[in-house]
């Protein structure tokens, strides 16, 4: 079942005198409980594809639909309503508030979309059991690791269970060891819950957690792989050859 359209957007920056095509005609779907990854060298348009999909910026030219729905149609309360009803956001620099505890941090979101105050509780012990952070529900994000920081902000994009969860480079600021903790916490979440996500990231092995990864170079989607049967290091490998051809980066290692 169908959940995201991209229909032939573009985007451009800037004016007549200096203008840049940052998105050329992109067009793809994503499915129902699909991990997928975006993937590109820097300055080829992936945080752009994000930032439109998530309305934080306009298409120029184009339409995205969710369920149906055009969403570069949406304006005012509309567009809130749909960001806060619809879409989970992990920010690569977390974006927790740091005068709340990350049982509050977690619990805004909630509150923000009038939840009962009865529900909350169980919600946030759910979310924080599901991703293993139960033990900082009382603490500061000052207090934290930056691996329980991102699982909590992935808690609060999650526990509004939005249609759609978009990552920007979620494991950027992470050590290896939570990188692969937040990452296999995502296909529980996946598999699991049934989140459909699409995750923006520059790094191969993050990608080969995903079910289907598809490449962007100069605005323009350049090819895509599926995961279909492949092991996570087969997977990785077949990243790792379409990288080299991009020109990325390739000293990833599994």
């Amino acid at each position: 079942m169908e959940l995201l359209k991209v229909d032939q957007i573009e985007k451009y920056y800037g004016n007549k005198s200096s203008l840049t095509k940052a998105i050329d005609d992109i067009s793809f779907s994503v499915e129902k409980g699909e991990f997928v990854a975006i993937m590109g060298a820097s300055g080829s348009g992936k945080t752009t594809l994000l930032n439109c999909i998530s309305t934080i910026d306009r298409v120029t030219t184009g339409h995205i639909y969710l369920e149906g729905e055009d969403v570069t149609e949406l304006k005012g309360k509309e567009l809130n309503k749909f960001r806060r009803d619809k879409l989970g956001f992990i920010f690569q620099d977390f974006n927790l508030l740091d005068t709340l505890t990350a049982y509050e941090n977690i619990a805004l979101a909630l509150s923000i979309q009038k939840c009962a105050a009865s529900e909350i509780d169980a919600k946030v012990k759910a979310v924080a059991k599901q991703l293993e952070i139960t033990e900082v529900l009382n603490k500061y994000p000052y207090q934290m690791s930056g691996g329980q920081k991102q699982r909590v902000a992935s808690a609060r994009a999650i526990i509004t269970e939005p249609k759609l969860v978009l990552a920007d480079e979620p494991t950027g600021a992470l050590d290896s060891k939570s990188s692969k903790l937040l990452l296999e916490r995502f296909v529980y979440l996946n598999q699991e819950q049934k989140a459909t996500i699409m995750m923006v990231t520059h790094d191969s092995f993050s990608a080969s957690y995903a079910s289907r990864v598809v490449f962007i170079r100069d605005g323009k989607i350049f090819h895509e792989i599926v995961r279909g049967d492949d092991n996570r290091k087969a997977f990785f490998n077949k990243i790792i050859d379409v990288m080299t051809l991009l020109g990325g980066d390739v000293s990833d290692a599994v």
